[in-house]
């Protein structure tokens, strides 16, 4: 609980900090949200820049926390990890121990791309790709069943992707 305070306590910093971002800045992370790889030089006359002072202000914006990272989005279905899978997690004791005992373990899970603490039914979900059913109910006997702490473990396999984006509003 510790972390997920932390991160709180740097995304509300960052939300205040988006108040002090102009036109240009606004105009930079959504380039590179829709491409990271493109050069400096690309970035700079896209947002009418020139390519020194767009990179300061990219190197601003990253130091601000505004950029995380800069990465290749691949393709799950070419990598062998087409199926998507949701899973609520319900814990059998909420203690700050068995949070942070499952939180560490499930960092190790194959193929898991996100787990998220949520309010409701469940104590966190978490997001993971496989290759298919055969190897999703192998995972989940091998690893799943193993976590720490667990009380329940529901899953859902997603049908139809209608909407996976990593851009956001800026």
């Amino acid at each position: 609980m510790v972390t997920t305070k932390r991160r709180t306590q740097s995304a509300a910093a960052a939300a205040s900090l988006k108040d002090t971002l102009d036109r240009t800045d606004r105009a930079i992370l959504r380039a590179l949200q829709r491409d990271a790889s493109v050069s400096n030089v690309a970035l700079a006359a896209k947002v009418n820049l020139s390519a020194p002072a767009c990179l300061r202000r990219v190197e601003r914006l990253k130091a601000m926390g505004m950029i995380r990272g800069i990465v290749a989005l691949l393709e799950p279905r070419a990598l062998d990890a087409g199926m998507l899978v949701m899973i609520g997690v319900v814990l059998d004791r909420s203690t700050p121990e068995s949070f942070a005992d499952f939180e560490k373990a499930v960092q190790k899970v194959s193929g898991c791309l996100e787990c998220h603490v949520v309010t409701g039914e469940f104590d966190y979900f978490m997001m993971l790709r496989t290759r298919d059913h055969e190897s999703f109910n192998r995972l989940h006997a091998e690893q799943l069943l193993y976590l720490p702490g667990v009380r329940q473990v529901r899953s859902f396999m997603v049908l139809k992707e209608v909407l996976s984006t990593t851009q956001l509003t800026v």
